[in-house]
């Protein structure tokens, strides 16, 4: 919406644009020159009325005699006569008000580039800092503008022109700056007079008329520039003289032109009525057109205005060749700024300065306490919980405002107050009988010491002293009294809301009075705010006392961090309210709004279970038997006479070695990895640690897997910032991850944390958020060395653990019964090293009696297998209530139910179960004792597995429960559906769940059964029908039943790649039974029939093919769906290429004599039609019916191998150039890989081999040469470029490389070389310098090569050229080394970026483009560094790798930093510009992780490695130069 602007608004662009004419307060000195221009700038007079004035001598001694009457008797109309008389009264009666104000103290200006902070002016007081030009650049100028000389009407346009004209010229000299509408100067007011102006319109109607205004007056290319650096407008509140509210603001816009937006731009100006008509203003000179303001002195000077100068662009064109230079001073000037991270010990230094070095308000040194303060902001009033808590004996207050909207009315709404007048302290009579009627010990006296509204009034600052300093000494005197307050008792806080800067301010001699009084300072705690709030306060007092009061002042804490920190020294406080950890040692307060908020985490507080008053016997009972560890059972472990919690060998290794080394890294988000065997304690430790950590960390857990992810991101930074400082660093959070499914999603959940912490703008200068991944892994068979990320749990105890066991469990024989210790499994199991026999003997003993047909025996027989192959698996306590037939009471707990399940019920716990809703449930105690309890009802009572899950499936009444139903569904489903979630190498590859597989080992055939009660069981749900699809075709071969089951899934899920890929595979798994027993060789119409079936599949995997590619590209658009491309409909495209080339070759036509051989692989490559074939085959009339049958499918046939090709050519492109997200390799990628090996192998057999001459012309023999060579290099798979970078991560032989490069070094020299084969040629040459073996061009030569193909026009727009030409014409540091190619760099780069984008947007969602090469420090080739170099530098297996490559540990490696090449670049947005020795080649790369850019600052200078991938180049491993 385009915002319309008065008629008149042009005009006043032009008046205020020139300082002169704002007029002189002293009117009677004007002259009429004078008296002329204000009239003109007067909206409503016109000129001729201006003119009128001058012609009659009208001065300012003249002006203020004159009266309305007077102007008509001269000519003036009534209207502008009106105007001219209301603004000259305007005038007069502004000069009388700043006469009555006091003469002004000096102030401070708000705070630059700051919106919340707490400071307010006072009217009359003068800033103390001039209106300047560029000092040192990051200083910001000052412009002051009075705003008086206004209208209502006129006012925005004035601030709008004043605004545009000091932003444009701080924008030209790189200078922040503030520009102040309602400050004075002169010779009107004192030069920086806080004036004040009244603001009646909406203050949001100043921001958008500003933003509107910035579109019109600047050039287009410069809008967005403009928008970013001018900020919005700023109200700061003026206090009056007499420090009582009015309703006047001072209007503030801060000016930033950060060099990274700027650059060496220059910004001209537009009057408005210019700019909306440029069209018609072309005649007009330039100079009338455009302004270009800069910043001279004080003032704004444009320096494209008219003037007289021989040489009028003189100083424009000098400005505009100075501005690079200006541009490096304003970087320079932003690196020096950087802030440095401070290290404090306020928190701690607080906590024992207010008890007295007890650190307990309950033990205080201190009986009383009383506070002394100023003026607060509405801003403090939601932390002053604290002030309650201290309950003072008296509040000085020099508020006179505080009862009605300050602290004293924020604090009588939590507490009782008696409000006294400093007079009632005047000792008139016995000091008790004073102390009586004050109340003095029953409530706090709230003393205000510079009068009340609506009863006394206050006085200014230069009379308070006079006026009630002495009944303010008589308070002081009174309360400091021994026989009042007992002697080195009781301290009094300087609480400083506002700030002091005056040595006149009553506090300073508050301070002074108490300072005496005391006899030193050690009874005296300052708080301020901040450390500016506290320099001026200190240098007062060491004015004024001559005293240092640096150790007695408190200001490195936020408001919030006091309130928290002193509030956590109570007791009872720890047990009603949760703290968090704050900076320093401090203390936050969580609210609970704000813990209600973070539904998907379990913070862990400072005072987690302080004054609770749980049992602890039935809490470590229940931990003992199995039962999940509770943050009580750690808490008990802490008290007096308890024993310490058991510490994991592996606990001091986390706790004090790997927490601190990762937090040494440069990232925003870190990961630990914590694997453990289930059962074996994992979870535990996690929490231990958590526990351990949670005064230096903010600790949580997330208690939701399933939980959106970015929903989690924002919670955990919402956690991290809760009561932080504005722009101070926060205390980090730790965040436990239990049981994620795959290293993927863990991966995945720690990019989206580092995305929100960068849109939060937090500054990851270390790590901000550590994750304590907890994951099952179940092949941890003994102990495991560490790593820097990682630490392993297996099932066995060392020597120190069992020790720790052994005596825990003789203290807990003597805390427990016999009976009780009896039964705690849980803790056994451990102890006693997870021993088989103990576990077997348990359960042995316990289901001794078991009976399927008894109800209870029929709930353990379902939790034990629901157990056993889901984790977290229970059943809800409302499920076993109406299944056991208990009768429902009002008392009926948890113990009622578990005693349900009778002799079993020691085998199973109560717990909480988070699934849609939160509810109770029970479970098995321990995952081995569930494995155990389904072998012995298999053997001993032989019920098996499919009879348990035929149950499950077939009894009703276990899903009548409403409570837990969908959990048990959700549950009953993983187990029938998912197959192993890891990649462990111990299990095989299986297209069936666990359960499927034992199932059909235990009793071949009920398998199927229990598919068909689970289609029964979940009618209406695909993978359950596709499951049924999939069993039938692999496992019974009734294709009929499968395809059934295939429709009827797809007929449910019609989008999805994956139910459509099952039916493709029904048809291919049929084509290939059938291949296998029907007699398709003799028989023509069975042959028909199978290559009907072929053509089917092939085109249900196109679709498959189609719809994956849809849902890729629907993922990427979401950002929140990070599955990867389904690649099964290309592999399957191929496998049924191979079943037809499979029949073919057993067909009469071609299953003898090498002739048929190659005149099979003629006509699938589609050289050779059918018509020719008949012609070489003597026995045509006898295959009559099969040629006829062969050219009904003709164009499936003909095309055969360029689309075995293609597919081939895209999965090799697919796996080689795209990486899974996070480094990660996954077991099906690898059945991929060996699948596509072994039908190319069938592919090269047929068509990358020649065994025959006859088809060749013997004369031609250059060409059968040349023929056989691309013959060769087509059957190892190096013709393309994604084949040969493939090279570097496959074992060739050196005899297949030599033979390789002889056949490229012939193809390259023939004349007939294409361009992709020169190109092919450069990516051979680069990938054999990897693999050290003999190079085949010089490097300059193959830079030549590289050059001529990137003129040809047949690879303009090639992903592989763009990346090679970035590679090997990268720039050298040296001048001298860098390449005459490179000056193109810029272009390629860009080129490849938009080639990626084009050729992948379709596939890459899910994946990342995997780094091939780095920089190396050498020339020439062998600074071509190869991924797989990294890799054997750092020795890691594929999750440490990728786990390493996360968290950057890999790069403090020293042999990866001896091998890489570290360069420098600067800071510019979102990239980094790489310095190179020549700035004129200097190009950007992409950080790898965004976050780390963070830290530094538009325009600093940082240091990195450079990757590439197919994406561009990275910079890798950031860190300050």
């Amino acid at each position: 919406m385009i915002h319309r602007f008065p008629h008149n608004y042009f005009l006043f662009c032009f008046i205020f644009q020139n300082d002169h004419l704002d007029p002189s307060a002293d009117l009677e000195h004007w002259t009429k020159d004078q008296v002329r221009e204000w009239a003109l700038s007067l909206e409503g007079a016109d000129d001729k009325a201006a003119n009128t004035l001058f012609e009659q001598d009208i001065t300012g001694r003249s002006l203020m005699l004159l009266t309305t009457a007077d102007l008509r008797d001269i000519g003036v109309k009534l209207g502008p006569a009106k105007v001219l008389i209301h603004a000259r009264d305007e005038m007069k009666k502004l000069k009388k008000e700043q006469t009555d104000i006091c003469s002004g103290r000096p102030c401070k200006p708000y705070p630059f580039y700051r919106c919340h902070d707490t400071y307010r002016y006072v009217e009359g007081n003068i800033l103390d800092v001039t209106e300047s030009g560029a000092s040192d650049f990051i200083e910001p100028c000052h412009e002051y503008k009075a705003f008086t000389n206004t209208t209502e009407e006129t006012k925005m346009i004035k601030f709008i022109s004043e605004v545009i004209r000091f932003a444009a010229a701080c924008m030209n000299s790189r200078t922040n700056g503030t520009i102040h509408f309602g400050i004075g100067d002169v010779p009107e007011f004192t030069h920086g007079q806080v004036l004040g102006v009244v603001v009646e319109k909406d203050r949001e109607e100043y921001d958008r008329k500003l933003r509107c205004a910035i579109r019109q007056c600047f050039e287009v290319r410069n809008e967005k520039t403009a928008q970013t650096c001018i900020k919005p407008p700023r109200f700061v509140s003026v206090l009056n003289t007499k420090n009582t509210t009015s309703v006047k603001f001072v209007i503030e816009v801060d000016i930033v032109p950060d060099s990274s937006l700027c650059g060496d731009n220059i910004y001209h100006t537009f009057n408005c009525n210019t700019k909306k008509n440029k069209s018609k203003a072309k005649e007009a000179s330039e100079g009338e057109q455009k302004q270009f303001f800069v910043r001279e002195g004080g003032s704004s000077r444009n320096l494209l205005a008219p003037t007289t100068n021989a040489k009028p662009m003189q100083d424009y064109n000098k400005f505009v060749t100075s501005v690079p230079q200006l541009l490096q001073l304003r970087r320079q000037a932003e690196e020096n700024h950087l802030s440095v991270v401070k290290s404090h010990n306020h928190g701690s230094k607080l906590c024992q300065m207010i008890t007295g070095g007890t650190g307990s308000l309950d033990k205080s040194c201190y009986e009383h306490y009383i506070i002394v303060t100023n003026k607060s902001h509405p801003i403090h009033l939601d932390s002053i919980g604290f002030l309650v808590e201290l309950n003072p004996i008296a509040v000085l207050d020099f508020d006179p405002q505080s009862f009605k909207n300050g602290l004293c009315e924020g604090f009588e709404n939590k507490s009782p107050v008696s409000l006294h007048s400093p007079d009632k302290y005047k000792i008139t009579e016995s000091v008790e009988d004073i102390a009586k009627k004050l109340q003095l010990t029953r409530s706090t006296s709230w003393v205000f010491c510079n009068g009340k509204t609506g009863e006394e009034q206050p006085a200014e600052m230069n009379l308070w002293l006079m006026d009630k300093g002495a009944s303010v000494r008589n308070v002081i005197s009174f309360l400091c009294r021994k026989d009042v307050l007992r002697n080195k008792r009781f301290l009094v806080v300087f609480l400083l809301l506002s700030r002091v800067n005056d040595k006149m301010d009553p506090l300073v001699e508050t301070f002074c009075t108490f300072y005496q009084e005391l006899k030193g300072k050690e009874q005296i705690l300052c708080i301020c705010e901040n450390e500016n709030a506290f320099t001026l306060w200190k240098n007062l007092i060491d004015t004024r006392c001559e005293v240092d009061i640096s150790n007695r002042c408190i200001y490195e804490l936020s408001f919030a961090e006091v309130n928290g920190t002193i509030l956590s020294l109570r007791s009872e406080n720890r047990w009603k309210s949760r703290f968090l950890p704050g900076a320093g040692g401090g203390r936050v307060l969580l609210e609970k709004k704000v813990e209600h908020q973070l539904t998907t985490l379990d913070v862990v507080c400072v005072n987690q279970c302080e004054g609770g008053n749980e049992d602890q016997v039935s809490i470590e009972q229940n931990f003992y038997r199995g039962g999940d560890v509770s943050w009580w059972n750690f808490y008990f472990s802490e008290q007096p006479g308890s024993m310490p919690f058991i510490k994991r060998d592996k606990f001091v290794y986390i706790v004090d070695t790997l927490i601190p080394d990762l937090c040494s890294l440069r990232k925003a988000c870190v990961l630990l990895n914590l694997l453990h065997v289930p059962g074996c304690g994992g979870t535990t430790l996690a929490k231990h640690t958590l526990w351990t950590l949670r005064e230096k960390f903010r600790s949580a857990v997330l208690i939701d897997n399933d939980a959106d992810p970015v929903t989690v991101a924002e919670h955990v930074v919402t956690l991290l910032q809760c009561g932080c400082k504005e722009q101070e660093p926060p205390v980090p959070v730790l965040l436990m991850i239990d049981d994620f499914e795959d290293m993927e999603k863990v991966f995945n959940l720690q990019q989206l944390i580092e995305k929100q912490c960068l849109s939060s703008s937090v500054q990851p200068r270390s790590p901000q958020v550590i994750l304590l991944n907890c994951m099952r892994s179940e092949h941890i068979s003994g102990p495991t060395d560490p790593t820097e990320d990682t630490v392993f749990i297996g099932n066995k105890l060392t020597d120190d653990e069992q020790k720790q066991f052994d005596q825990k469990f003789v203290e807990m024989e003597k805390r427990h019964s016999k009976k009780d210790t009896k039964t705690f499994y849980g803790f056994m199991v451990m102890k006693t090293n997870f021993d088989i026999k103990y576990i077997k003997s348990v359960v042995q003993h316990t289901l001794q009696k078991f009976d399927m047909e008894q109800k209870h025996a029929q709930l353990i027989a379902v939790l034990a297998l629901i157990s056993v192959y889901c984790k977290h698996a229970a059943l809800s306590l409302s499920l076993c209530e109406e299944y056991l037939s208990l009768q429902p009471k009002p008392c009926l707990g948890d113990n009622e139910v578990e005693e349900g399940f009778q002799q079993f019920s020691t085998l199973i716990l109560s717990c909480n179960i988070r699934s849609k809703v939160l509810f109770k449930g029970v479970r098995m105690i321990h995952s081995q004792i569930a494995l155990h309890c389904l072998k012995e009802i298999n053997v001993t009572h032989k019920v098996s597995k499919a009879e348990i899950a035929n149950f499950i499936l077939t009894t009703d009444k276990l899903y009548d429960c409403t409570q837990g139903k969908n959990r048990l569904m959700q549950d009953v489903h993983d187990i029938l559906v998912k197959r192993y979630p890891f990649e462990q190498e111990a299990q095989p590859s299986s297209r069936f769940s666990p359960l499927i597989q034992d199932i059909e080992r235990e009793t071949p055939r009920l398998e199927e059964s229990v598919l068909i009660h689970a289609s029964s069981r979940f009618q209406k749900d695909a993978i359950i029908s596709q499951l049924l699809a999939r069993y039938y075709y692999l496992k019974r071969k009734d294709f009929i039943e499968a395809k059934k089951w295939a429709n009827t899934s797809k007929k449910m899920s019609q989008n999805s790649s994956y139910i459509s890929d099952t039916t493709a595979q029904v048809m291919k798994h049929e084509l290939k039974y059938a291949i296998a027993r029907e007699n398709f060789t003799n028989d023509p119409k069975v042959l028909h029939r199978l290559l009907k079936l072929a053509k089917s599949a092939v085109g249900a995997f196109k679709e498959t093919q189609q719809l994956a590619k849809h849902e890729s590209f629907q993922r990427l658009q979401s950002k929140r769906d990070y599955n990867p491309l389904n690649t099964s409909g290309f592999l399957g495209e191929i496998q049924v290429c191979v079943h037809i080339i499979e029949m073919l070759e057993k067909i009469p036509l071609f299953s003898t004599g090498k002739v048929r051989h190659d005149l099979l692989s003629s006509m699938l490559s589609g050289s050779t039609k059918l018509d020719r074939l008949k012609s070489f085959d003597p026995e045509y009339k006898k295959h009559l019916q099969f040629y006829k049958v062969l050219e009904e499918f003709s164009d499936t046939l003909h095309n055969l191998k360029d689309v075995m090709k293609y597919n081939f050519n895209f999965l090799d492109k697919f796996n080689v150039n795209l990486g899974s997200k996070f480094g990660m390799k996954e077991s099906h990628d690898q059945r991929v890989k060996s699948e596509l090996s072994r039908c190319f192998e069938k592919f090269a057999q047929l068509f990358c081999l020649t065994e025959s001459e006859d088809l060749f012309n013997k004369s031609m023999s250059t060409k059968l040469n040349l023929h056989k060579a691309r013959q060769f290099i087509e059957k190892e798979k190096v013709d393309t470029y994604s084949g040969i970078l493939n090279c570097l991560s496959n074992d060739n032989k050196q005899e297949i490389l030599g033979k390789i490069v002889d056949a490229y070094k012939f193809i390259y020299n023939s004349v007939n070389c294409s361009p992709v084969e020169k190109m092919n040629y450069i990516y051979m040459n680069v990938v054999l310098s990897c693999i050290d073996q003999k190079l085949i061009e010089p490097f300059p030569e193959l830079v030549k090569i590289l050059c001529k193909c990137l003129k040809d026009p047949l690879l303009k727009s090639d992903l592989p050229l763009y990346f090679i030409a970035v590679l090997l014409l990268w720039p050298a540091q040296q001048r001298h080394l860098i390449l005459a190619e490179s000056a193109e760099l810029r272009s390629y780069i860009t080129h490849l970026k938009t080639a990626f984008h084009t050729e992948m947007k379709q596939i890459y969602n899910g994946k990342t483009a995997i780094v091939h090469f780095f920089l190396g420090k050498k020339a020439g080739y062998e600074r071509i560094v190869h991924l797989g170099e990294v890799k054997r530098c750092s020795k890691a297996e594929k999750e440490q790798f990728a786990t390493k490559w996360e968290n950057g540990v890999i790069w403090k490696n020293p042999k990866v930093q001896e091998l890489l090449c570290r360069v420098t670049g600067q800071v510019k947005y979102k990239h980094i510009l790489v310095h190179t020795g020549n700035p004129e080649q200097n190009v950007e790369v992409t950080p790898q992780f965004q976050s780390q850019l963070r830290r530094y600052r538009e325009g600093s200078t940082v240091s990195f490695f450079i990757g590439f991938s197919m994406k561009g180049p990275l910079a890798i491993d950031i860190d300050q130069n």
